[in-house]
């Protein structure tokens, strides 16, 4: 009883001096961030456009008007600046008027916006951009860290580090990489691999589990991404089903590899979920080993069948819900709009979210056969070549 009273306080010291930590350092880190709200450029057309940060002081006038038939909400606010070359200065936006809006987004008194002001031919125009949210943002961040530390301890510390790795890679290697015109698919398949042996070992350490399952991710990996740029030319898929699509378009012009982008985002969305079922079928399989070390490795690779069918099971419906749930305004036009089903269903956009599922579902149920054989094969030797009972060191 002693014993189990101190474990518990430990981990709410621990907990607790982990989130003032975290706390702590994103109060420190804030007044920095708060100075990168503003900016100026010049547009390739010349219009000058500045933002920076303001807030609401009134709000003037508030209704709703009636364009094409609709009834839509709109605003007149008063805002004042708090940066940029405006700091200080009071002036009234209309919200609503150009740009769609709600109720639930129609702003109050106290909040923080993003303020653009754009000027060409002698004409300044205001308007908002969207709201601050970068103090909730850091406060979720830090109980999200402090979360992490205080129910992972030292592995949660490392799958941090493994994040911030992560984003390195995606934000330091693949998206300029891909910005000098290489190939969006080799970028982003050497990237992922990079990503997941770096992550993998820097989470789980240099063992025989963690080689199991990086061999596991890295061959259904590859299988994944043959699965994906097979179906992805068998559908049409031409990745220019967004808007962001067709900024990119805009911006890099000819050049753009849309179907390759859309390739490797598929290929980044479908790391997160083979990572977890290689991980979870190789800590199986090692787990049973040490429980029993007369288990051959047919028998090991059954068991760990057992056990990944349900865990496979579970992650295709959680990558199913996943992906519904960020297309959810699309189900609901395809709702309000009566077309044909299967017209509906082969658009592109819907298309391909058929296809990401598909192939990341087709991904993790090949990775459960690939890393148990592999972990099984793996585990079975050390089992032999161990001279102590933990086979993680091996």
């Amino acid at each position: 009883m002693l014993k189990s009273e101190r474990f518990w306080e430990y981990v709410v010291v621990v907990g607790l001096v982990a989130l003032l930590a975290v706390l702590g350092a994103l109060l420190l880190v804030r007044p920095f961030l708060e100075k990168q709200l503003t900016y100026s450029v010049v547009s390739p057309l010349g219009q000058q456009e500045d933002l920076c940060t303001a807030r609401v002081i009134q709000v003037e006038e508030a209704g709703v008007s009636d364009p094409g038939g609709v009834a839509l909400p709109y605003q007149r606010l008063r805002v004042r600046t708090e940066n940029g070359p405006l700091a200080g200065q009071e002036v009234v936006v209309e919200e609503g008027t150009i740009h769609i809006t709600t109720q639930e987004a129609l702003y109050r008194p106290g909040d923080r916006v993003y303020l653009v002001r754009t000027a060409a031919a002698g004409e300044e125009r205001f308007y908002i951009r969207d709201r601050v949210r970068l103090a909730p943002l850091l406060w979720i961040g830090g109980i999200f860290i402090g979360l992490v530390l205080l129910i992972g301890g030292l592995r949660g510390l490392r799958s941090l580090a493994g994040m911030a790795l992560s984003l390195v890679v995606i934000f330091a290697f693949i998206v300029p990489q891909i910005l000098a015109g290489r190939d969006p698919v080799l970028v982003t398949l050497v990237g992922a691999v990079v990503l997941l042996t770096a992550s993998n070992y820097l989470i789980y350490g240099w063992n025989a589990q963690a080689h199991a399952a990086l061999i596991g991710m890295t061959i259904s990996l590859v299988l994944t991404a043959a699965l994906g740029w097979i179906f992805m030319g068998w559908a049409g898929l031409t990745g220019l089903t967004s808007e962001e699509g067709a900024f990119v378009v805009m911006e890099l012009g000819g050049a753009a590899n849309l179907k390759g982008l859309l390739f490797g985002g598929m290929m980044i969305g479908a790391l997160g979920v083979l990572d977890d079922i290689c991980v979870g079928q190789s800590s199986a399989v090692f787990q049973l080993v040490q429980a029993n070390r007369s288990l051959d490795w047919r028998q090991l690779f059954r068991h760990s069948l057992a056990i990944g069918r349900d865990h496979a099971a579970a992650s295709v419906n959680t990558l199913l819900l996943a992906y519904a749930g960020t297309s959810l305004p699309l189900l609901l036009l395809f709702a309000l709009y009566r077309e044909p089903l299967w017209l509906r269903i082969g658009g592109e956009p819907v298309a391909e979210e058929i296809v990401r599922t598909l192939v990341g579902s087709m991904g993790l149920l090949l990775a459960v056969p690939i890393t148990g054989l592999c972990a099984s094969l793996w585990a079975q030797w050390a089992a032999r070549h161990a001279p102590k009972p933990s086979l993680k060191e091996v």
